[in-house]
């Protein structure tokens, strides 16, 4: 087996995992009373964190990739997503912190992982929002100073 088909098997396998997960996420947000668009926005969220941005170079676990929010949205989902706007970095920051705390809720990460990763979000916000200024400003020679 190459390099390639041991990635491909391992995201595989990474990929049948994360479904069961959003599952659960899913069913842990229907109980939670939130409106059907809502629970929608942020499954398909997570499902473009999770099932893309983890698996796009290499083969990160959920559990793994919560210490890669911060660059997923202050460098990769600008870059990548051509619906990269404001309000949608918001509203993926808000679906991270559900998703985490529904993992830390079941055990899957520690109460200090999610402590983390809310001040990471709260502190990078500000960064974030001002990057894609400069990404969609064609003025601008050096968006990533």
């Amino acid at each position: 087996m190459d390099d390639y088909e041991k990635y491909e098997s391992e995201c595989e396998g990474i990929r049948k995992a994360n479904e069961r997960l959003l599952g659960e996420f899913g069913i842990s947000l229907r109980s939670s009373g939130l409106s059907k668009n809502t629970i929608n926005n942020h499954l398909s969220n997570i499902d473009f964190y999770i099932n893309e941005y983890l698996l796009y170079e290499d083969g990160t676990e959920v559990r793994d990739g919560i210490d890669a929010v911060g660059m997923f949205l202050g460098y990769w989902f600008i870059k990548k997503a051509m619906w990269s706007t404001q309000s949608s970095i918001k509203n993926n920051a808000a679906s991270f912190k559900k998703f985490y705390t529904f993992m830390y809720e079941k055990g899957l990460i520690d109460k200090d992982d999610l402590a983390d990763l809310k001040k990471t979000i709260k502190e990078g916000m500000p960064e974030w929002l001002t990057t894609l200024k400069r990404y969609d400003d064609p003025s601008v020679e050096d968006i990533w100073l």
